[in-house]
Order: structure tokens, then C-alpha cells, then sequence
């Protein structure tokens, strides 16, 4: 049996091409290895930084990505041979500006070489818009104000002064795109707790950045108000069982009177707090916790005698009262 090998290489700054020609017996198998398309550039440039990779007339596929306020780029080309045809997004030129897709998409600008010969290459450009937008921005307590819009920044939301932490959540509209909270990384639509808030009276401020793969950043900022405890220790309503109030009962009228007749025993007094957050007591016990409007007291009455009802009400902020009272007279006979 008689072998024969042949290989026949050529080199150009590394192996370009490489035949292996093995004949055995009357059978022959060739393995051809080739680098590049067969129709070159020998520049090729756009108008925004960052083409991934650096050129290579070997390389026919890039990547580039821009910021969001970029809405085209300019391409511009040289091939290795002076008289091959060349299309920018089928446009025949070798410098064109291409106008580009909104921002989260992405375009695809064709290079397509042809030489009288016909012989044909294409290389390909994949440009990425990026998007720092937020699609969506919610909060768990109060609402947003104004109401969220991708292209408002700035927003203040209104919790109740009990209100301690809250959860934001923002999701943004490139998946591409990262997001922090307070600085903190976290994945879109993922909730983030903001614990605790400032002390009522005072307002926290949450700041959300997102940021392009580009590096374009874009700030969103949530205040939140918490007001101070409220001072109100008024009542908004107060009646009794039997008889009629005297005077007829106001808000800031704290002393009343009412009489009955000798038939009634006992007497029922009810009021309503303005502030459901206040407490109201009744000769020092709790008729009404915070959270709870209403609250009523009774009492036997003396035949011919006289009783006092004392309501305090005691403002959230701990500090303010006021006291209503009732002296109630039943008749002897």
C-alpha cells in the first residue's frame, strides 16, 4: 500500500487557509479551514464610541450600544479594494447616517460588500438603544403625586403619621438596564422596604437611579411626607340617652347640662372623636382607643341629684386634651 500526503498552506499573520489532500487505495479527503469573508473592509467607524469588538476586517458581526438620546448614528466604511460596490442599510454609500429604532430596541445595520466579480460579504452592526426609563413605579402606602409617568421625575407620596416604612417598587422598561434603591441594587420589579421612615413631622426622601448598559443614568426621586401627630382633641358629636343638651352641642363648647325626669334611672352619654386617632377616656378609662371613633359611658342618676360625666379626649400628639363635661340633674318628682 502506498500513502501519499500533501498539504499545502498559506500564511497571513496566522493560518488563513490550510487543504489537506490524503490519497489512499483511490480514496481522497480534502478539509479546507478559511478565516474572514472573502470581500473585506479595511475600516470601518460609526459616529458613537464603543463597538464591541475593535474592527477587524476578519470580524463581520459588532455590537454597539448607545445611550437613549442618541436616535441615529453615522457609519462609515472603507473597503480593502477601492472599486467594491458597498450598501449601507441598503443604502449605496460608505458614510451614512442611519436613524435608529426607540430606545430599549435594537437595529441591525447590514455592510454589504459586492466586487464586479460578484463575489459578496456582508458585515453587520447591531446597535442597542439603551432605555434608563421606568416603566412602572408603585408604592405601598398613600399614592403617588403626581401620578406616575415614565418622563416625571420627581414624585411626593402622603402617608399617615402610624405609618413607619413603606415598600417601592420599580421596574423598569429595558431588561438590560440595573436599578438601585437608596444605592442599594435590586432587580426590576422587585419590592424594596424603606424602614424605617423619618420621625412624623419630617419627610424621607428615596431616590431610584436607573442606569443603560450604556452608562446613561437616569434619577428618580419618591418624598415621602409624614405629618406631625395631630393636635386635635375635639370632639364631633356628643349625646345623651335621655333629656337634650344644654347648649346644643359645638365642638369648642365643653361644659353642658341636661335634665330628666324622675323616671329615669340611669343615662347614657356617647361621643365621636373628629380624629380617629385620638384617645377618649371617661373618668380616667379608656372608652375609645386610637383607631376607634365612637365610645359612650353610663352612669345611675340620683333621685333629685346631680352627676357629672367628664369625657377627655386626648390628642395623637399625647400632649393636647379636652375635657367635655355633663352635669346631669334628675328631677325629684
Amino acid at each position: 500500500m502506498h500513502r501519499t500526503v500533501t498539504a499545502v498552506g498559506q500564511c497571513l499573520a496566522g493560518i488563513l487557509f490550510l487543504t489537506v489532500v490524503l490519497s489512499a487505495s483511490g480514496c481522497k479527503d480534502t478539509g479546507s479551514i478559511s478565516e474572514g469573508p472573502q470581500v473585506r473592509l479595511s475600516s470601518l467607524s460609526v459616529s458613537e464610541p464603543g463597538l464591541q469588538p475593535a474592527f477587524s476586517s476578519a470580524v463581520t458581526t459588532y455590537t454597539l450600544n448607545v445611550p437613549p438620546t442618541v436616535a441615529s448614528v453615522t457609519v462609515t466604511v472603507t473597503p480593502e479594494n477601492s472599486s467594491t460596490n458597498i450598501t449601507i442599510a441598503g443604502t449605496a454609500s460608505r458614510n451614512l447616517s442611519v436613524d435608529l429604532t426607540q430606545p430599549g430596541s435594537s437595529k441591525d445595520i447590514a455592510i454589504v460588500l459586492t466586487e464586479q466579480s460578484g463575489s459578496q460579504s456582508s458585515y453587520i452592526i447591531t446597535v442597542h438603544r439603551d432605555n434608563n426609563i421606568l416603566s412602572n413605579l408603585t408604592v405601598s402606602s398613600g399614592s403617588l403625586t403626581p401620578g406616575f409617568s415614565p418622563g416625571t421625575l420627581n414624585y411626593t407620596v402622603d402617608v399617615a403619621t402610624g405609618v413607619s416604612s413603606l415598600t417601592i417598587t420599580a421596574t423598569v422598561q429595558d431588561s438590560n438596564a440595573s436599578v438601585t434603591i437608596n444605592g442599594q441594587g435590586i432587580s426590576s420589579g422587585q419590592p424594596r422596604e424603606i424602614s424605617p421612615l423619618e420621625p412624623p413631622g419630617s419627610d424621607t426622601l428615596i431616590t431610584i437611579l436607573v442606569r443603560a448598559p450604556s452608562g446613561a443614568e437616569k434619577t428618580y426621586t419618591v418624598t415621602v411626607k409624614r405629618p406631625p401627630p395631630s393636635s386635635n382633641a375635639a370632639l364631633s358629636a356628643l349625646t345623651v340617652s335621655a333629656g337634650n343638651l344644654i347648649p346644643g352641642f359645638t365642638a369648642d363648647t365643653l361644659p353642658y347640662t341636661v335634665t330628666v325626669p324622675a323616671s329615669v334611672d340611669s343615662l347614657t352619654v356617647t361621643a365621636t372623636k373628629s380624629d380617629p386617632n385620638a384617645g377618649m377616656s371617661a373618668s380616667g378609662a379608656e372608652i375609645a382607643p386610637a383607631g376607634v371613633l365612637t365610645g359612650s359611658v353610663s352612669s345611675a342618676l340620683g333621685l333629685g341629684a346631680t352627676t357629672l360625666f367628664t369625657i377627655t379626649v386626648i390628642a395623637q400628639d399625647g400632649v393636647t386634651t379636652r375635657p367635655y363635661t355633663i352635669n346631669a340633674f334628675r328631677d325629684a318628682r
